[in-house]
């Protein structure tokens, strides 16, 4: 893996639901089929988005805040880039002091899982880095319960985040299959089910 290539942010999210689905990311780039239940994730966040310009600030519990909707974010130092659903850019009482605050969309009725909070952890150390600003809290917004959960970034998740990273990296170096997700139950709906020969 040359050290120029960027992971992508959603690549976290994936690994930790099974590390397989980034090895056939990576590995096996041209096999990835696109599900019914992803097309559906996709038409949801659109629709989303159009909602949320209209939408009130107190769904994050802010006041005020500028929206930055679909930014993009990359870095080098941390091997990382990705597209965030919605940056809110929150001014505080102090004039100098500012704090951003990331929220990423999901067609999902599920609390906030490892997965989901590593992927915001990832976008908040990228969004600290890019724009000089702290990011200490995301949310995590259920298209189909119309609600926002707040996920605090701590200095844990952020650890993990740089852990994966280089997981990632040395799965993309190394080429070999890595073994079975200790989660199991989502294999049946999952993209590369017919991919994976030892799981029933």
């Amino acid at each position: 893996m040359s050290d120029s290539v960027l992971i992508d942010v959603t690549d976290i999210k994936q690994y930790v639901c099974c590390p397989r689905l980034v090895y056939y990311r990576y590995c096996l780039p041209d096999i990835r089929p696109l599900t019914y239940s992803m097309e559906v994730g996709i038409q949801a966040h659109q629709q989303e988005e159009e909602r949320e310009v209209r939408r009130s600030l107190r769904t994050y519990g802010i006041e005020q805040a500028k929206r930055l909707f679909h930014y993009p974010v990359a870095s080098p130092t941390l091997a990382l880039k990705g597209k965030i659903d919605l940056v809110l850019i929150v001014p505080s009482e102090e004039a100098d002091e500012r704090e951003l605050v990331v929220v990423e969309y999901k067609y999902s009725e599920q609390k906030a899982g490892p997965h989901f909070k590593v992927q915001l952890a990832a976008y908040a150390l990228l969004l600290e880095e890019a724009l000089h600003i702290p990011a200490r809290r995301c949310f995590l917004y259920s298209i189909p319960l119309r609600k926002a959960e707040a996920v605090p970034i701590t200095p844990a998740l952020r650890k993990k985040v740089q852990g994966i990273t280089e997981e990632i990296k040395q799965l993309m170096v190394g080429e070999q299959m890595p073994a079975v997700t200790r989660t199991p139950r989502r294999c049946p709906t999952c993209e590369f089910r017919r991919f994976c020969n030892d799981v029933v």
